[in-house]
């Protein structure tokens, strides 16, 4: 690990707001609001989807649901329609449950802390310093992906596997306190760019794993029940297993789990939207 003296972090830090004035996304509408509620969806979002859907989601989801109280009153049903597309829909759970919570537990209002919003659904250690950093400015220290590429990257060459803990303390030796909403944004895009450049240095970290496929898995048939559920017909277990071309037996299991996880509810063979 090279670690830098005073010098080296101004000059990383030069480098990388360079970087984000001449090839930042300064375009993204999630950086265009300071609203925690806006940034707090963007989030989530973010999690496990690619930025280029998110484009396409995030306004969608905001014209249907602009604030915490019209987002905690929806029914799941109209949630599901808008979320439809965007995957690993136990987030879209955890959205609006988080919503419920702001309105009954925090007077409709985000909490800033770290600690507080981790007790919230959905939100991880990062998720909530993320948040923390973009919606109240505060100078917290995290690590995403795009982050931690460029830390392997530019103090780390040569070396695997780099565990995060060794990364953690570089993020916050050169962290800029006086504006860490935009400075990890410059971060974010340095990662970006670094990630189609040239081959990837989170290769290298202790956390790399390679993405399960898609096509096929329980994932995407779990997608496509929840899918048909928000469409105008009442389905029966058979229905749906017909439509999916699935065995009705792992149907029934994977209703049954969506039931438990707060998606469905059953009433004999029928299922429908909770």
């Amino acid at each position: 690990m090279i670690v830098p003296d005073e010098e080296g972090i101004v000059l990383f830090r030069e480098k990388v707001w360079a970087f984000y004035r001449e090839c930042g996304r300064h375009d993204l509408p999630w950086r265009a609001t300071t609203d925690p509620y806006c940034i707090f969806v963007s989030e989530v979002m973010l999690q496990q989807t690619q930025v280029s859907r998110c484009l396409v989601k995030y306004p969608e989801f905001i014209r249907a649901f602009p604030d915490f109280p019209t987002l905690s009153a929806a029914p799941l049903v109209d949630l599901m329609k808008v979320w439809k597309g965007m995957g690993y829909n136990r987030r879209a759970i955890a959205l609006k449950t988080t919503a419920e919570l702001v309105i009954s537990c925090y007077q409709g209002v985000l909490p800033g802390n770290e600690q507080e919003l981790q007790k919230l659904p959905g939100i991880g250690k990062a998720t909530a310093a993320s948040i923390a950093a973009f919606a109240y400015n505060l100078p917290v220290v995290f690590i995403e992906t795009n982050i931690r590429r460029v830390f392997i990257h530019c103090f780390f060459t040569g070396m695997a596997p780099v565990p995060d803990r060794e990364i953690h303390p570089l993020v916050s030796a050169t962290l800029d306190r006086e504006n860490p909403r935009e400075w990890y944004y410059a971060l974010m895009d340095a990662g970006a760019s670094l990630g189609k450049r040239i081959q990837n240095p989170n290769r290298r970290s202790a956390h790399y794993h390679v993405q399960t496929r898609f096509s096929g898995s329980l994932r995407q048939i779990r997608g496509k029940v929840l899918g048909l559920l928000t469409g105008p017909d009442t389905l029966t277990i058979d229905d749906i297993a017909a439509r999916t071309g699935e065995d009705p037996m792992r149907i029934r299991c994977i209703v049954q789990a969506l039931e438990q996880e707060g998606f469905l509810v059953t009433e004999g063979n029928w299922v429908h939207m909770r």
